[in-house]
């Protein structure tokens, strides 16, 4: 799992050196924002969550859902599978360990050095490259199986070319599954108390998320909001069967609380949304 997003957050959840607004967003602007914005929040990220997410582990979500209960990808072994925000790796990882060839790419350099980091204290290699998923560096039909967990797709303002970009790395009849925000989530505010479960705003308006440095006026976090019809149109726009949409309930005795994914808010409303779906011929 590369990143838990933030949907809509109160500004006193925020560093005062934050502004946040709501407010149209292109793609050049989402990456030069979110690259170094996980360039600089990496070490941060790792620290403390990487206990949780497992040197070798596949997580699809902060419930904890695990690829190996969940089985969204099929059987891995002997397939070549790529991960698009892969951060440092955790989830290619576990493909290689089990047979199969993991592979990542991720927009921020530091989270792939700390995938090396990992490959070297594991010994479990996923070669990963830095890239953007709007423009994949593989060529056509190379792969049996694409799978993004928590990563580049939210963060994308062409979310259009993104899953364009998967379809055509992808062979005919591989799989495709990604876990995002729960579309429902952003009618709701960041929270994970009590104040969390109490919607403030359209669950149909689609405008970004956007945080800002007011000193330089630089965008430095975009996120960007579809509904569920939205990600289903997309999927089919493109030649996309959906096999399952999977909206994992929040376990008993779970207490973590990450961002704004909390047991108070996890036992009454869906924090996951997990995509599957197989590409037609």
């Amino acid at each position: 799992m590369d990143g838990v997003a933030r949907p809509p957050a109160p500004a006193d959840h925020l560093p005062q050196s934050v502004e946040v607004d709501r407010r149209a967003v292109s793609e050049d602007e989402s990456r030069r924002a979110n690259g170094p914005e996980w360039d600089r929040y990496a070490d941060e990220y790792q620290a403390t969550h990487g206990e949780f997410l497992g040197d070798i582990g596949f997580v699809w979500g902060p419930e904890g859902l695990t690829e190996a209960a969940a089985g969204a990808l099929g059987e891995v072994a002997g397939r070549r599978v790529l991960e698009v925000g892969s951060g440092a790796g955790q989830c290619s990882r576990w493909v290689t360990h089990r047979g199969g060839t993991g592979i990542g790419v991720d927009l921020s350099l530091r989270q792939l050095q700390h995938s090396r980091r990992i490959d070297e204290e594991t010994a479990v290699q996923v070669p990963s490259t830095q890239a953007t998923a709007t423009a994949l560096p593989f060529r056509d039909a190379t792969f049996d199986v694409v799978f993004s967990s928590f990563g580049a797709l939210q963060f994308v303002a062409d979310l259009d070319l993104a899953v364009a970009e998967v379809a055509r790395v992808l062979r005919p009849g591989g799989r495709f599954a990604f876990s995002i925000t729960h579309p429902t989530r952003w009618s709701f505010p960041d929270d994970p108390g009590p104040d969390g479960l109490v919607a403030s705003q359209s669950y149909w308006d689609r405008t970004p998320y956007v945080e800002t440095d007011p000193g330089t006026g630089t965008v430095t976090y975009v996120e960007h909001h579809r509904t569920l019809g939205d990600w289903v149109g997309l999927l089919a726009q493109h030649r996309f069967h959906l096999v399952d949409l999977l909206e994992p309930e929040w376990p008993e005795g779970h207490e973590r609380v990450w961002g704004g994914w909390s047991a108070t808010r996890g036992r009454l409303t869906p924090g996951t949304a997990l995509f599957v779906a197989d590409l037609l011929p």
